[in-house]
């Protein structure tokens, strides 16, 4: 191996000299996406530096910072340390270790690239999930002084199981074992029993050294024993993913509609597989119409033929409704519609999954609600074994089912990734929660239809005369709630209006009389109790509910399934020591005792409401008072508060 400091450093001159031409000569090249994971310390960030440096990827001025900043934090001596090319975060530095994932672009002669840098350390699974998602190749490293460690196991199913099919396995540090085959062809064969068991077919392994540069542009003469391509040799010729997509029927989420004047509408949006042209008749999920299409329209004018990977507008020969979250797809092998799946969640949030929870369910353009049930089993990577679980924690891999508000276009994972995978965001802090793969749809969700009725819910509101309505009373145990509550059913009683009031004690007397009071039996006792009260709103009713309903994500829930205006929040504002001064049923003094666990206000939160339509203060004003003023908001005969 040549010595780094003999080597005549110099970036492509057409850079500098044309950079249109430069690009130009890029242009046309493939491109392959891939990661580099594997357990802590294995070499990761070396590797993707000694590519950039071997492929003249650094400019003159970055070279400089690089051999400055070796000799102050590398961990190379005197030489070169190439992590620090990628490693950019102050943490990642001082620590030795990938935190955040990196991207970098570099290209050879015949291709171009670009390779994220995954995290290795546990802690940071999530990262290297994110990372995965849009890699057809995976190099998996492994230092050959350790073997095939858990992080190993893990990377190596997370990159099978989010649909990477081809394997590096990079045995790395090979000049730390003295590029011994032995020790190369015993790690081979440990991590070829393993890949067996998860599913993976066929894997290229090769002895490298990211740090010496062996077996990374060429083959070394130090293990002459090895006769398969170098790393970059292998990387410019694997077929790319977007290859075998457009052999694949054709699919489009439309991401737009483009509508710049009255004379064009079109549908913008990524062509996630197949190839479509002028004349080919397309189906608009999930409604089903058929059209012809018209013109294939770019921003350098029209095409005769699009294929997967290109951006494009589609133009259709007849006025159809199509709008953003619609798939445009071939008219003969349409993709499915369901609201019911079978799923795999890799779960990326510090908070537990809560069962039966909404979370935004984000798949392609389609952004719909989503709740999980509890999980059917979580999986260890390190012996594949399914494992009992009621809910999935940080880095955990589980299949659970899902199901959706309203229908909602996919393929199975294994057929397309654009279509089948998804990500789940909490509806409160707006963050990802959740990586996911759809298997297939529930048969329930085939077979269960809705029943349309002659009767309509605006017959039944009319005979009633009345509009229906929600009045949804939340607040601590103790604050009056029923009391509110009953004060205002019998003020609209009075008045000839029909109500119903679902009390929290009196529903688990009977529809929830299963649930207990964790979390996750809040948050099922909520969802019933709202999916009851839409009912009643359906046959005209205006619903009264008092209970403690602690979580603002399920008051959400519940307020998406009605109406907008049908769902009224009223706050019973009263402060935890007054409602613990009460204690009219003496669950206060059981809790703060022990006997009594979960309790809202003592051991489990209670999330206020940040914009009721109403809110009562029990501090200054009477439960009489209060429900005169409620029912006046409702009936319209004062102003909102």
């Amino acid at each position: 191996m040549t010595d780094q400091t003999d080597v005549i450093y110099k970036t492509d001159d057409l850079i500098a000299q044309d950079i249109d031409a430069y690009l130009e000569q890029h242009q046309h090249k493939t491109m392959l996406r891939f990661i580099t994971c594997g357990s802590v310390d294995d070499g990761k960030s070396t590797l993707i530096g000694r590519l950039l440096y071997d492929s003249k990827m650094i400019f003159e001025d970055q070279l400089a910072a690089l051999e400055s900043d070796s000799k102050k934090v590398g961990t190379q001596g005197a030489e070169i340390d190439f992590a620090l090319l990628v490693d950019g975060l102050a943490a990642e530095r001082e620590q030795g270790i990938t935190i955040d994932v990196a991207y970098r672009f570099f290209g050879t002669e015949k291709r171009k690239f670009i390779v994220a840098d995954t995290p290795g350390h546990e802690q940071y699974t999530r990262n290297m999930v994110t990372g995965a998602s849009t890699a057809d190749l995976a190099v998996i490293l492994i230092d050959a002084r350790k073997g095939v460690l858990t992080q190993t196991r893990r990377h190596s199913y997370l990159a099978h199981l989010i649909g990477i099919r081809h394997i590096v396995l990079a045995v790395n540090k090979m000049d730390l074992v003295d590029y011994d085959q032995a020790t190369y062809d015993a790690i081979v064969a440990d991590y070829a029993a393993f890949a067996r068991s998860i599913g993976i077919e066929r894997f290229v392994p090769m002895p490298i050294s990211g740090f010496k540069g062996d077996n990374i542009t060429g083959l070394s003469a130090s293990t002459p024993w090895y006769t398969g391509p170098s790393l970059i040799q292998h990387l410019e010729t694997v077929e790319v993913d977007t290859t075998t997509d457009q052999a694949k029927p054709f699919r489009m989420p439309v991401q737009w509609v483009n509508r710049p004047n009255l004379d064009f509408r079109g549908f913008s949006g990524l062509i996630a597989s197949g190839t479509v042209r002028p004349g080919d008749t397309v189906r608009v999920l999930p409604s089903g119409k058929t059209s012809t299409v018209s013109r294939v329209v770019t921003l350098d004018g029209d095409l005769d033929e699009a294929v997967a990977g290109q951006s494009v507008t589609i133009c259709l020969a007849d006025e159809i409704d199509c709008s953003r979250g619609d798939v445009l797809a071939t008219a003969d092998a349409p993709p499915q519609a369901a609201d019911q799946f079978e799923t795999t969640l890799v779960w990326m949030a510090d908070e537990a999954l809560l069962p039966g929870r909404a979370y935004w369910l984000k798949l392609g353009t389609q952004t719909v609600s989503a709740t999980v049930q509890e999980p059917k089993y979580t999986v260890n990577v390190n012996t594949m074994e399914h494992l009992a679980c009621k809910t999935l924690d940080l880095n955990a891999i589980g299949v659970a089912e899902i199901t959706t508000d309203r229908a909602i276009v996919f393929e199975p994972y294994a057929e397309g990734r654009t279509l089948g995978g998804f990500i789940l965001i909490d509806k409160i802090t707006n963050a990802t929660v959740a990586a996911g793969m759809l298997h297939f749809s529930l048969r329930r969700a085939q077979n269960v239809h809705w029943q349309a009725m002659d009767v309509s819910r605006a017959a039944h509101a009319a005979l009633k005369n009345q509009q229906p309505a929600v009045l949804w009373f939340t607040g601590l145990s103790g604050s009056g709630k029923s009391t509110i509550a009953n004060l205002v059913e019998k003020k609209l009683h009075a008045l000839g209006k029909h109500t119903f009031v679902l009390d929290g004690d009196n529903v688990r007397h009977g529809l929830n009389k299963d649930l207990g009071f964790t979390e996750a039996d809040r948050i099922e006792n909520i969802r019933r109790v709202g999916e009851v009260a839409k009912l009643m709103t359906d046959a005209g009713l205006i619903v009264l509910t008092a209970f403690i309903s602690p979580f603002r994500a399920e008051r959400e829930m519940v307020r998406e399934l009605l109406a907008d205006g049908e769902f009224l929040e009223v706050f019973v504002d009263t402060p935890l020591e007054l409602a613990e001064a009460r204690d009219v049923k003496g669950l206060y003094k059981k809790a703060r005792s022990g006997q009594l666990k979960n309790f809202t206000g003592i051991d489990s939160p209670y999330e206020a409401p940040e914009s009721p339509e109403i809110r009562v203060d029990t501090t200054k004003e009477s439960p009489e008072d209060a429900a005169e003023r409620i029912v006046d908001h409702l009936l319209g005969w004062a102003p909102t508060i």
